[in-house]
């Protein structure tokens, strides 16, 4: 890497956790309730504040933010590992259908253990989902053996993705009462009700993944260049594919386990990084799709708490709305890559 381009980089970077940082801010500071910033700051450093200041500040804001910021960026990361898997930049865990899978597990354990509380834990959830995001996956990898059109393994996805949605809806009408509200709004996408305990358990995910992919990033690498060309450069491919989808799925059912299913992250954002970085180097994109993710989030949930205040809309209805154009975006660029070269 040349001086040029790490000082880009490096600029970069800064530039994306400046903006996290202001959004985190904004985050914790408007809502129903605005609150001063003097008096956020005041919380944190653990001075006087107004007591539901700070009860809104710790107990329900900050959490949130830190949770869109994290599965933000885990999500991307998701997308980008099964855009390395495919060989192509479409792949993603809400297009596959694999976040629908795992939604489906983590409605079936909400209705099984409902009442139950001590068993309801955040482990329990990303176990769940993780079980679901794996039967999902399973599914895409038995259609991608026998069809290697690129298209059809999408629209397959997509279709399992429809059948696990329907099948959930169905699960959730066997819920009580009084969980269907809640059960309902889990499975359309909210950072809302994240607590501690949960941001707590997709740290320690979300970290550890990240430590995997950045290993595997030399890997990465060569696998792009394709699988004759890492095995002639040491790399086991076998053991190679499966831990990316292990991570990938863990990533996306730790999002979905907590947040629902949420759109079109995990494909737009990584290719937003490529474009804006200029390179495929996993160990510039691994950190660009982790700060661009949850910066994306953060932005979304934003917007989802407030642009119709009080009225909160679905976090993916806002992932959609910005996400989907930039992948028409990327679509109609290949397109006419295509054409230009033919």
């Amino acid at each position: 890497m040349g001086r040029g381009s790490k000082r880009k980089f490096n600029g970069i970077m800064m530039l994306l956790g400046l903006m996290i940082l202001c959004m985190l801010l904004m985050n914790i500071c408007i809502g129903s309730v605005r609150i001063p910033l003097r008096e956020v700051i005041a919380v944190f450093r653990g001075g006087t504040a107004d007591p539901v200041n700070r009860d809104i500040v710790l107990q329900l804001r900050f959490p949130r933010a830190l949770a869109a910021m994290l599965l933000g960026g885990g999500l991307a990361l998701s997308g980008y590992l099964l855009q390395t898997y495919f060989h192509n930049p479409i792949a993603g865990p809400y297009i596959l259908g694999i976040s629908s899978g795992a939604k489906l597990m983590v409605a079936v354990t909400m209705v099984v253990l409902a009442g139950n509380l001590r068993a309801f834990t955040s482990v329990t959830m990303i176990a769940a989902a993780f079980l679901g995001a794996m039967m999902a996956m399973g599914l895409v990898l038995l259609v991608a053996r026998v069809v290697h059109n690129m298209a059809v393994l999408v629209v397959a996805g997509v279709m399992i993705g429809y059948i696990c949605t329907a099948i959930t809806e169905i699960v959730v009408t066997f819920a009580a009462d009084s969980d269907i509200v809640n059960l309902h709004n889990w499975s359309r996408g909210s950072f809302s009700g994240i607590t501690w305990n949960n941001v707590l358990a997709l740290t320690v995910i979300t970290v550890l993944c990240v430590i995997v992919a950045v290993i595997m990033s030399k890997s990465i690498n060569a696998y792009q260049m394709g699988e004759q060309y890492a095995s002639s450069v040491g790399v086991n491919v076998k053991v190679f594919r499966v831990l990316l989808v292990l991570v990938s799925s863990l990533l996306s059912a730790t999002v979905t386990a907590f947040a629902g299913p949420v759109s079109f992250v995990g494909i737009a954002v990584p290719h937003l990084i490529r474009t804006v970085l200029h390179t495929a180097d996993p160990k510039k994109i691994i950190p660009g799709c982790l700060l661009g993710g949850g910066l994306f989030c953060l932005v979304c949930d934003f917007l989802a708490r407030t642009m119709l205040s009080p009225t909160e809309m679905n976090i993916s209805t806002v992932t959609a709305i910005f996400g989907a154009p930039v992948v028409i975006a990327m679509l109609l660029r290949r397109q006419k890559e295509r054409e230009v070269s033919a």
